[in-house]
């Protein structure tokens, strides 16, 4: 089921804004659940090879509105001192001056500032990244994985999500040159969410 598919934004505007139920029902405020959520990263390493990884510590809320999606609204806070790439090293460079001066700067932010349905399941949310207290903006497309109550009793909802960056667009300029030409590390990012949000009381 699509929280705004194609077939219920068609509908809508055939009658005058009406959706269906089971759509309208999802309409509320959402807190991400970080024990059953992702988010990742990916890097070229010495032009060959991909480093992976994650942040462990982040808080999240969503806003979906069932009857206009572009009334929904995401915003995610992220600790950067839980940057882990299973290398305690390369973590530690990465929590540096170097790259995100995690004792000067704690956080990453993202604030929603549009919210659009794609047809299908897809849709995209734009909004404002911060890093390294540099704003800018960045666009994330998502894929509704669906809706279900869990075992305990709470309503919740699923999304995956990816985008892509420059790193250097927010001040993530190092890196070190390679005998063979090339870089050590890339300047574009993959940014990779599994998301599962519960519905609040």
């Amino acid at each position: 089921m699509s929280i705004f598919s194609r077939n219920d934004a068609q509908t809508a505007a055939a009658t005058g804004g009406a959706v269906s139920p089971e759509l309208a029902a999802l309409t509320g405020d959402y807190t991400i659940d970080p024990a059953h959520s992702t988010l990742g990263f990916v890097a070229r390493h010495a032009m060959v090879t991909n480093v992976k990884g994650s942040f462990q510590d982040f808080t999240g809320t969503l806003h979906l509105d069932g009857t206009d999606p572009s009334r929904s609204t995401a915003s995610l806070d992220v600790v950067m001192d839980s940057i882990e790439t299973g290398n305690a090293d390369r973590d530690g460079h990465l929590k540096s001056a170097d790259f995100f001066k995690a004792d000067e700067f704690p956080a990453m932010t993202f604030r929603s500032t549009k919210a659009e349905a794609l047809g299908g399941d897809d849709y995209r949310i734009t909004g404002d990244l911060t890093i390294l207290g540099t704003t800018r903006p960045l666009a994330i497309d998502l894929e509704f994985n669906g809706a279900a109550k869990d075992p305990f009793g709470n309503e919740r909802v699923g999304f995956e999500g990816k985008a892509e960056i420059l790193r250097s667009e927010w001040g993530l300029t190092w890196n070190a040159a390679l005998e063979t030409g090339g870089v050590l590390v890339s300047d574009k990012i993959k940014l990779n969410f599994d998301i599962s949000a519960i519905r609040n009381a």
